[in-house]
């Protein structure tokens, strides 16, 4: 029987919204709403918070989240993983990096992603989008594909260029990704970030870089990422309302 592993890197000090990971929404911290979802997805054989710092460490442990403290070294969710997955005692078939600053996951979405990965065996990356109104937003990373939904190219541009046709809609990033072992070890062994990596600070780039097939599909759901001060404004409105936050809040 195959099984997969959910990792959860979280940075403490990011850029763009420092401590954003013990940020509270409701009466959770964040990253426990990811945890806690994350849980719920039901091809996963075991769930784990990579952090950098014992403060979330800390406070992990105080949830009764498991937790792998890694390296503050790391700028990319993928190297940090990787670190983690070495420490595991068991070893899996699916390694799937879900972003701590998912607040909103859906664990269906999770499931889906791991699914398609084992019908879709002879890619080494499976990234999904999610289909929105057409944006310029660059904290929105888009994807490029072909018609067999192999990834091309990930962008926070306006690509490709509408110069004939307009579109009403692009196909945003959702940052679950299933990786198989081997393609990690490769995306993380890799010294350094690429030149595209760098220019667009979107780390699947890299991948793209040293040739690992990415495959793509599309999902349906409300769920972002919280990057900047606004998101987590939004996410704290939205998870009033929220069917799973009723589940695991108490």
């Amino acid at each position: 029987m195959r099984k997969a592993v959910g990792l959860i890197p979280t940075r403490f000090n990011s850029r763009r919204l420092p401590g954003k990971s013990l940020k509270m929404i409701g009466n959770l911290p964040m990253i426990i709403h990811t945890y806690r979802r994350t849980k719920m997805a039901k091809n996963l054989d075991d769930v784990f918070i990579c952090c950098d710092t014992k403060e979330v460490f800390q406070v992990a442990k105080q949830y009764n989240a498991k937790v792998i403290l890694t390296s503050k070294d790391h700028k990319q969710g993928g190297d940090r993983i990787y670190e983690a997955y070495k420490k595991l005692k068991k070893k899996f078939d699916q390694v799937v990096d879900i972003q701590g600053d998912e607040p909103l996951i859906d664990p269906l979405n999770i499931d889906h992603v791991i699914k398609y990965h084992r019908k879709n065996k002879k890619y080494d990356i499976i990234l999904p989008n999610l289909p929105i109104k057409f944006t310029k937003d660059p904290n929105l990373v888009r994807l490029v594909f072909n018609k067999f939904k192999e990834v091309l190219y990930l962008t926070r541009s306006d690509t490709p260029y509408h110069f004939v046709s307009k579109t009403n809609k692009i196909f945003k990033h959702l940052s679950v990704i299933s990786f198989k072992p081997t393609a990690l070890k490769s995306f993380a062994g890799y010294c350094h970030k690429s030149k595209l990596e760098n220019l667009e600070d979107i780390e699947l780039l890299r991948a793209i870089d040293i040739g690992l097939k990415i495959k793509t599909f599309s999902l349906k759901g409300n769920s972002f990422s919280i990057d900047i001060l606004k998101n987590l404004h939004d996410a704290r409105k939205i998870m009033i309302r929220d069917k799973y936050y009723k589940i695991y809040k108490n």
